[in-house]
């Protein structure tokens, strides 16, 4: 039928952080197939020099589009997608949606004293990604930026709370509590998982904005403006792929999820084009 097309959806993370996008993505178009890869051999993407993160993305994006014939690449990553975006939207043969645009809109409708924070990985923040996004939005925002290592290494050991969570929290957070922001937007899909830690930490004033469903939202704008949406009158599947324990992958990763993460599979690493 014209305007259809039932290929998958496309998306990739360092590891587990982007299963917060694929859960948004998974309910807000439960018709569309999704392929979702898990670089767990290869986390954190965090501390990496950004070249190495942007090989890695390419590599990945790639093997999506020729592997498993995508019609649009989610970069559900926010240091890959500091790293890579724009490399990837100028190369690849399919739409590229990234996480910081839709996250940088909606903290900037969020805050009314226009005072913002943004929290992420150490390559996130040093590549300057969500200033400039920020920037473009909202040129009024007042914004700091704060990394936030070893936050990544938690979830992924799953340990999303205690003692030592809350102390690690209380001493990375403490610039952003100091600026007196009212929005703070966790610049890493893995932050999702700590968004009750880091809300004790940040106190009942502060809203904390994930870009999980806002990226959702304008994966499904695109498809609708590309006339790429997939037939209505089906249900998506889901493919799950990780380049590292795929039994763990899957444990872990369902229990993040939820159901629809019932098998995983050994993603084999493709050649950049």
């Amino acid at each position: 039928m014209p305007g259809i097309d039932n290929r998958p959806i496309g998306m990739f993370d360092s590891g587990f952080g982007g299963l917060t996008v694929a859960r948004a993505v998974i309910d807000v178009l439960p018709s569309e197939d999704l392929v979702y890869v898990g670089d767990t051999g290869r986390y954190p993407y965090g501390p990496r020099a950004a070249s190495e993160v942007r090989e890695f993305a390419r590599e990945i994006a790639w093997s999506l589009v020729k592997d498993h014939d995508v019609k649009a690449v989610v970069v559900a990553c926010n240091t890959a997608a500091a790293a890579a975006f724009h490399d990837l939207s100028n190369e690849l043969p399919v739409p590229v949606v990234s996480v910081v645009e839709p996250g940088a809109r909606a903290l900037s409708i969020a805050s009314k004293v226009r005072r913002v924070g943004v929290i992420g990985t150490v390559g996130t923040i040093s590549s300057g990604a969500y200033q400039r996004a920020l920037a473009e939005e909202d040129a009024t925002l007042q914004l700091i930026a704060t990394a936030c290592p070893g936050f990544v290494e938690f979830v992924e050991r799953g340990q999303t709370s205690g003692d030592e969570v809350m102390l690690l929290a209380e001493r990375l957070l403490a610039p952003v509590v100091d600026a007196g922001i009212d929005a703070l937007l966790l610049g890493c899909t893995h932050y999702p998982y700590l968004s009750r830690v880091i809300s004790e930490v940040m106190g009942p004033d502060v809203v904390l904005v994930s870009s999980a469903d806002e990226t959702a939202f304008a994966l499904a704008s695109m498809l609708r403006e590309s006339k790429i949406t997939a037939s209505t009158d089906r249900k998506g599947t889901h493919t799950f792929l990780s380049s590292g324990d795929v039994e763990w992958f899957a444990d872990f990763g369902r229990r993040l999820l939820g159901p629809e993460l019932s098998t995983a599979s050994r993603w084999s690493r493709g050649v950049t084009d």
